[in-house]
């Protein structure tokens, strides 16, 4: 065993200790910048710190160059911010990722999210070569084997401390084959996720008919979920999401509600502010019907470069205080 803080907890970390509890778990997300400056991760930090129980460290996000996850990660820690750091398998093998989870569970991380990637097309370097030497469910996997059997994924033993992660993946309820989802689910449960966090979910209806498949299966069981959620700012975020983001199901209930919050003011200022409110508005509400699936383990918090906005969330849906838990135990 690597450390005996860990004290029967697969990582110890603060995420794992509120979902052991049976507490309902909020996350949230920490975009790095497209640029070299800590103070921008030191700043979002401060917005959130206090408002989740972990929060995800994105790692090139939509293929566009950004902050590495690991530094940005270890700053987090620093700023005494709980990170998620997510592992992509679009930019690198599995030497390279191995590497990483030594380093960063050196500088202090606990909680890995586990995913294949948006492909380089989508970014900013669209000719460069992806790698995927492994993929999300072969991912989680070499994670597991990493803290559970203290090996490589060569099959060599790690000699010494071994980083020992809450191992997070991502699923996405509403995409094709529908019938399919609650199957790849229990897929990633068997690989090792310990939790899962969602695609964003507007479409609430669907989504409880997606849980409850997961439970008559079990998998909720055996895997902590996370429904994702986020607050729409814009009409036009509101109606890109709905047309153009392959996976998402936005119903039109939810456009006409952002349309309508602006709806008659003309000044262009006070007009934003009612769209911003009725899209935080909406988030609550989700959130609080998500509280209530059968299944569902806590929420995570989807604003990217919106991060004060999650203050506003948490304390509109009766999510503060977080519980406390002993970081000791």
């Amino acid at each position: 065993m690597a450390e005996a803080t860990t004290n029967g907890y697969k990582s110890g970390s603060t995420l794992e200790k509120i979902l052991t509890a049976g507490k309902f778990a909020a996350t949230a997300e920490l975009g790095p910048p497209k640029n070299a400056d800590a103070e921008v991760i030191r700043k979002k930090a401060k917005l959130l710190k206090g408002y989740c129980d972990g929060c995800n460290i994105t790692d090139n996000q939509t293929a566009i160059v950004r902050m590495s996850s690991i530094a940005a990660a270890a700053i987090a820690v620093q700023e005494g911010l709980e990170p998620i750091m997510q592992v992509t398998c679009r930019d690198r093998n599995r030497l390279a990722m191995q590497s990483d989870m030594l380093g960063a569970y050196a500088l202090g991380v606990r909680n890995l999210l586990c995913l294949s990637g948006d492909h380089q097309n989508f970014g900013n370097h669209p000719t460069a070569k992806n790698v995927y030497d492994l993929d999300s469910m072969t991912l989680i996997q070499m994670v597991k084997g990493l803290r559970d059997d203290k090996k490589f994924q060569c099959g060599e033993e790690i000699k010494g401390v071994e980083p020992r992660f809450f191992i997070g993946a991502a699923e996405n309820p509403f995409a094709d084959p529908f019938d399919f989802r609650p199957y790849r689910l229990a897929k990633k449960a068997k690989a090792g996720a310990d939790f899962v966090q969602t695609q964003l979910i507007y479409n609430v209806p669907k989504f409880k008919e997606f849980m409850k498949r997961v439970v008559d299966l079990g998998v909720h069981e055996q895997v902590r979920i996370l429904a994702g959620v986020g607050p729409l700012k814009t009409v036009g975020a509101a109606k890109y999401m709905r047309d153009q983001v392959p996976g998402l199901d936005v119903p039109e209930e939810i456009v006409q509600r952002m349309e309508a919050a602006g709806k008659g003011i003309e000044d262009k200022k006070a007009k934003a502010e009612a769209t911003r409110e009725e899209g935080i508005k909406i988030c609550v509400e989700l959130i609080q019907q998500m509280r209530e699936i059968p299944g569902v383990a806590g929420v995570h918090i989807m604003a990217i470069e919106w991060e004060e906005a999650v203050a506003q969330i948490t304390e509109k849906a009766g999510l503060l205080p977080r519980p406390v838990v002993n970081r000791q135990q």
